[in-house]
């Protein structure tokens, strides 16, 4: 066993390797200091480095180790009430995405939600709105299933929650404790799903496994940060990560249009 996995770190530049630590570690700090994105913030990179085709697992893999680690960190700020209407449905919208992964065509899906996220700055007044409507725990139930099935799809649409955490009542450390407990039950399912239709390789655990290191890395620095931010400058970083990461995804995309 140890044999294929020493020609597989030597068939693989040592820059890749150091270049996903790096990228992992900086987007997962930004991710932690605003409300999560890290997946997005990626995707671009990880496309480029090892094909658009197999960044989608790679980036999920990477995400599970980060939520791991980031659940340790924020464990006491969750808010398991509403855990338990997300989570059941989010497992089976990640089983049928993993089922159908590859066979439908996700431009049109990040074009969407792209558009979504730059409309936020504008929902919430440039943040200087904390609730734009009234979201009900319940409501996290067909949330779940859809956010799930299409981030196993594409890789990470995690920018698209913070809205309806936001109207849900959540700020700062909650929101994020929240999200990533939510995040952390479906990669289990995103990974398990993964594994059984044969879509992972040795070649995407060892990309995922350094990327989710380097994001490890950028959470212990995230949460020092965090803590000296009030809300109201959460609230801002919150809705620019968010056009960012809509932008990204509308430039990406946007030959699907044409």
């Amino acid at each position: 066993m140890m044999i294929p996995i020493l020609d597989l770190l030597q068939s693989i530049p040592m820059w890749h390797l150091a270049g996903f630590f790096i990228a992992g570690m900086i987007a997962f700090i930004i991710s932690t200091i605003s409300g999560g994105g890290g997946a997005i913030l990626l995707i671009p990179f990880t496309s480029w480095m090892v094909g658009a085709a197999i960044a989608p697992p790679v980036i999920n893999v990477a995400t599970f180790i980060s939520n791991t680690s980031r659940m340790y960190l924020f464990w006491s700020d969750i808010d398991w009430s509403l855990t338990k209407y997300y989570v059941p449905s989010a497992i089976i919208g990640a089983w049928l995405a993993a089922l159908v992964f590859s066979r439908l065509d996700a431009g049109w899906i990040q074009l969407l939600v792209g558009a979504f996220l730059v409309s936020t700055i504008f929902q919430y007044k440039f943040g200087k709105v904390a609730k734009t409507f009234d979201m009900p725990k319940v409501g996290f139930i067909p949330l779940g299933f859809v956010i799930a099935f299409m981030s196993t799809l594409v890789g990470g649409l995690g920018p698209i929650l913070n809205p309806f955490y936001m109207n849900a009542g959540l700020e700062k450390e909650n929101l994020i404790a929240t999200k990533t407990a939510n995040s952390f039950f479906v990669g289990i399912v995103q990974i398990g799903s993964y594994t059984f239709f044969g879509v992972l390789t040795a070649k995407i655990w060892l990309y995922g496994l350094v990327l989710g290191l380097g994001a490890v890395v950028g959470n212990i620095i995230g949460k020092r940060f965090l803590a000296g931010i009030s809300i109201s400058q959460f609230r801002v970083m919150l809705l620019i990560l968010m056009v960012v990461s809509g932008l990204i995804m509308i430039l990406r995309n946007i030959d699907v249009l044409f």
